[in-house]
């Protein structure tokens, strides 16, 4: 029997890939959609979660951090795993995730990206290496539409990077109005808005006379969609309330 999928955020561009997705794959099936902006759909779309009374396996969630509340509060309730692909959630939101994860699966992560997930692990292995004696910089590129600056994925890539650090890593977002040499415990990150860019992440690591670089570039959306549906097969199978990442789905 296909899993049965509500797309939270369903008329935006990524829950419209999503939708994409799951049309292609038979192991699916979107039953219903959460979003504010009307628009006519395949299946019914509900403004509000709580409107809905259908049957679901798994929500997954791409649209904004103000629909948080109604998502934890639906799925709470109704013991519905949700896949969190939004970002730009405030620290209050991340505790709030974390004691809803104590009553159903949540999967949440910055990026679905697979490709992000395995940069993130050789991030880790180099700043081990080499983070002492080298400068740690991270540039994120996006489309001109994204709100959230840096990008969450960036902030996943600089605490991946601090994690394998020997010292207390400082993030530094602007150096226009601090006139000073950088100091070595400093991450540097800078975002860049413009054009139809999708994703584009760079860590530099610049030591004396040479520099090591690693790059991942999304060239589409549906990238993430796809990590976001393989996602929702994982927490469906899974069960067991938690919080759940990457890392665990790649284990598996």
């Amino acid at each position: 029997m296909a899993l049965k999928i509500i797309i939270s955020g369903c008329n935006g561009k990524m829950g419209q890939v999503v939708e994409s997705i799951c049309r292609t794959d038979s192991e699916v099936s979107v039953v219903a959609g959460f979003d504010l902006t009307p628009a006519q759909r395949p299946y019914p779309v509900f403004s509000t979660p709580s409107n809905f009374t259908g049957e679901a396996d798994v929500v997954i969630d791409f649209s904004n951090p103000a629909a948080l509340d109604g998502l934890l509060s639906f799925c709470t309730q109704k013991h519905i795993p949700l896949v969190l692909a939004t970002t730009g959630f405030s620290p209050a939101q991340l505790d709030a995730i974390k004691e809803a994860s104590k009553l159903v699966p949540i999967f949440r992560s910055a990026n679905m990206s697979l490709g992000i997930n395995v940069l993130l692990e050789l991030v880790k292995k180099t700043a081990a290496i080499l983070g002492d004696s080298y400068d740690i910089e991270i540039v994120e590129k996006h489309h001109n539409h994204k709100v959230d600056a840096p990008s969450g994925t960036a902030l996943m890539i600089a605490d991946a990077a601090a994690s394998a650090l020997n010292f207390d890593a400082e993030y530094v977002y602007d150096r226009h109005s601090v006139r000073q040499s950088r100091d070595k415990k400093e991450i540097g990150i800078s975002s860049v808005r413009g054009g139809t860019i999708v994703g584009e992440h760079e860590i530099m690591f610049a030591g004396r006379d040479e520099i090591i670089e690693i790059k991942h570039t999304a060239l589409s959306r549906e990238i993430f969609a796809n990590g976001a549906v393989k996602a929702a097969k994982f927490l469906a199978a899974v069960r067991e309330p938690g919080l759940y990442d990457m890392s665990k789905l790649m284990q598996e």
